[in-house]
């Protein structure tokens, strides 16, 4: 965010329904051309954050701006923002171009500006061929990408996308991403986007808000927010498999958890070191087994209970003695269950988090 122009803020918003505060004094500034994504599990906020953002929700409190103006009271079509729904929401009647033109005839666009936006935006998102077709002629992604069409043509600053691929099938939506991604980059808009899956927030956002219960814990790139966890829920919910945890103490000479030791000379901690109980968390990916378990500083072993072969990874459930351990192997790599596993990880890589706060140490 450093030397990037704020687009849209918002501050100390607040909105209740009747006794229930869905979201609770919220700070947010986004920068002019991010792509900004609210990622969290159902039920967090985070489309009715946007929906605050879009006016079409009336908030309890608080203010938001978009471009240095005060939109908190304004109606959502005088706010300069394009919304892609999860659901398409196409007028079956029309075709694909009627679509893409009603709402700039009603806005009453010269005509000549409307072809021409129109033409660009179906040009964007490769939908010539499909202008003159009915929705019911098209494919989900075909009527996502006119969804998107839609938002494109009213030329606004700014677009809001809520959960636009979670109607999709794997394929499609991961085709769509990349062409979203592409999208950002051709335009250079600002765009907030609501998911609840991590891989596309990661492969997407500038940076990440990850919100629970009206709330945003952490704010950050993919890689902060992956590398270094604000707390152990955000460790949990970022990463499949989920990060592995020790329930242990952090003494003079490191970690101790039953029957294993970790020095932590490596670890970065977030401030003075501290004592006390703590949670030791560490990712699949960063757990070596096999030979190359032996160089480094912390060494178990295990035992293989269950394989997921992905093809250019193979996860591992393994147990340490009461302990169940995730890690992720080359592809090339196919343990039995059964097989004893050497395993071992650097404590430079973990995450510590304080027992009670569950805030990171």
């Amino acid at each position: 965010m450093e030397n990037m122009e704020t687009n849209i803020s918002i501050k100390n918003l607040d909105l209740s329904f009747g006794a229930v505060d869905v979201l609770k004094n919220l700070n947010l500034d986004i920068g002019q051309g991010e792509f900004l994504v609210l990622l969290g599990s159902s039920g967090c906020g985070k489309s009715t954050l946007l929906n605050c953002i879009a006016g079409l929700l009336e908030i309890t409190d608080g203010q938001i701006f978009i471009g240095g103006r005060n939109v908190t009271w304004e109606e959502p079509s005088k706010r300069g923002i394009g919304m892609v729904f999860q659901s398409y929401a196409l007028y079956p009647q029309m075709t694909v171009e009627g679509n893409l033109t009603f709402g700039l005839k009603n806005a009453k666009v010269p005509k000549a500006e409307i072809e021409e936006r129109v033409a660009r935006a179906a040009k964007i998102l490769q939908i010539e061929p499909l202008l003159k077709r009915k929705p019911a002629a098209l494919s989900g992604g075909q009527r996502q990408r006119v969804a998107i069409g839609r938002a494109l043509v009213r030329d606004v600053d700014v677009f809001l996308f809520d959960e636009p691929l979670s109607n999709l099938d794997a394929k499609l939506r991961a085709d769509l991403r990349v062409e979203i991604k592409q999208l950002h980059q051709t335009l250079a808009n600002t765009m907030i986007y609501v998911t609840h899956d991590q891989v596309e927030a990661m492969t997407l956002a500038d940076r990440i808000a990850i919100m629970r219960g009206g709330l945003i814990l952490q704010l950050g790139s993919p890689d902060e927010i992956y590398s270094r966890p604000a707390n152990k829920y955000v460790a949990e919910f970022i990463g499949s498999p989920s990060m592995n945890f020790f329930e242990g103490h952090i003494d003079d000479s490191g970690f101790a958890t039953q029957g294993l030791h970790v020095p932590l000379q490596g670890y970065d901690f977030a401030g003075p070191r501290p004592q006390g109980p703590a949670w030791l968390g560490i990712r699949p990916e960063h757990i070596a087994s096999g030979e190359v378990a032996s160089a480094h500083p912390v060494q178990m072993t295990g035992k293989a209970e269950l394989i997921e072969p992905l093809g250019s990874d193979t996860l591992v459930r393994s147990r340490v003695g009461d302990r169940q351990i995730w890690l992720r192997m080359d592809g090339q790599i196919k343990p039995r269950p059964g097989d004893e596993l050497p395993i071992g990880f650097d404590p430079a890589m973990a995450s510590l988090f304080d027992k009670d706060s569950e805030e990171r140490l």
